[in-house]
């Protein structure tokens, strides 16, 4: 059954899931995962998975991340064998609100099966597709606090698919979710150094949020207009200040096809808006976006940016904070 954690703040989905069977309780299986060497946690994304690794090493454990580098998170499924890891693991970091498509039912019958599974877009204030004046950059964290323990399950269960689960690509609200996350593990394991570790990687994100800034200071109001290929960067414009023109791939998966009337309604919009650049995702390029861009009158850049995968190993983006970096660097530099 699903219930709010008592460490609340931050995290996805329609509320953070902990569900739990059997007399043993959650302290135990935790310190066996500990003592043994085996995951204290597993998460589903590589964002998500890269922050969770911080902070369970820095508090001496071990963390997987389930999704490898350059999967679609809207496209992936689980074998029996990485299912089997996710009900072994004392807690796996899922983020929630419709994202992780094909492993929903996973995760479900994991839950049945006596895994705790938290959610967290859900728990970071989400915001609906579409909606770019959430006041996302004026969110502090004395704000952060101030929501943390006041969420309910009620609160979250709203999602009728109208919420964006792409919060990552808002640096504030991954902090937000760091620390939840911390706290979340320390409830779990008894061990304090959890919620130290998860305060640390909080203020790691946040210093790469004003790095974010800087890069994307150079970048003039009239020119902060974004055409993506599918609507994946909503929280990235209500956080620094952007506007998303359109998008080539309808909803806010990957997986639909636009009509052609859609298509033709873009480069209109494109043209109209006169929009530099097209911005592609990493994990599931498609030649639409390509295609929108060749048929706009004026030269249109592609560029592609990190949108539901981290970056290969050595690459600029093959960390969580490269991510934020690397996609702010490539979007200053065709935007400015």
């Amino acid at each position: 059954m699903r219930r709010p954690s008592t460490s609340l703040g931050a995290l996805l989905a329609a509320t953070l899931v902990i569900a739990g069977c059997g007399s043993a309780g959650d302290d135990d299986s935790a310190d066996a995962a500990q003592s043994s060497g085996d995951p204290v946690a597993i998460a589903t994304t590589t964002m998500l998975g890269d922050v969770l690794a911080d902070i369970i090493q820095c508090a001496g454990g071990t963390a997987e991340t389930l999704m490898p580098v350059g999967v679609d998170p809207h496209d992936f499924s689980a074998s029996s064998e990485q299912v089997a890891s996710v009900v072994s693991a004392p807690l796996v970091v899922a983020n929630g609100l419709g994202l992780e498509e094909g492993i929903e039912a996973a995760l479900e019958s994991a839950e049945l099966d006596g895994a705790v599974v938290m959610e967290v877009a859900a728990l970071v204030d989400p915001i609906e597709f579409g909606d770019g004046s959430h006041e996302g950059d004026e969110r502090s964290d004395e704000d952060e606090h101030s929501e943390g323990d006041d969420h309910s399950e009620e609160e979250h269960a709203h999602d009728d698919g109208s919420l964006d689960p792409h919060f990552w690509h808002d640096a504030g609200r991954m902090a937000e979710a760091a620390e939840l996350v911390g706290a979340e593990l320390a409830d779990l394991t008894g061990d304090n150094a959890y919620a130290t570790c998860g305060t640390e990687v909080h203020d790691a994100i946040m210093e790469a949020d004003d790095e974010v800034r800087d890069i994307l200071a150079a970048v003039p109001a009239e020119r902060r207009v974004l055409v993506t290929d599918h609507d994946a960067l909503g929280y990235f414009a209500d956080a620094y200040d952007f506007e998303v023109a359109g998008v080539v791939i309808p909803g806010g998966a990957t997986l639909a096809e636009p009509s052609s009337q859609e298509l033709s309604e873009l480069v209109r919009t494109i043209e109209d808006e006169g929009v530099r650049a097209v911005f592609s995702n990493n994990a599931n390029p498609t030649d639409l976006v390509p295609a929108v861009a060749a048929e706009v009158g004026t030269e249109v850049e592609v560029v592609e940016l990190y949108i539901g995968s981290l970056g290969t190993p050595g690459s600029s983006a093959d960390t969580y904070v490269g991510m934020l970096t690397t996609n702010a660097e490539r979007i200053a530099a065709a935007l400015r």
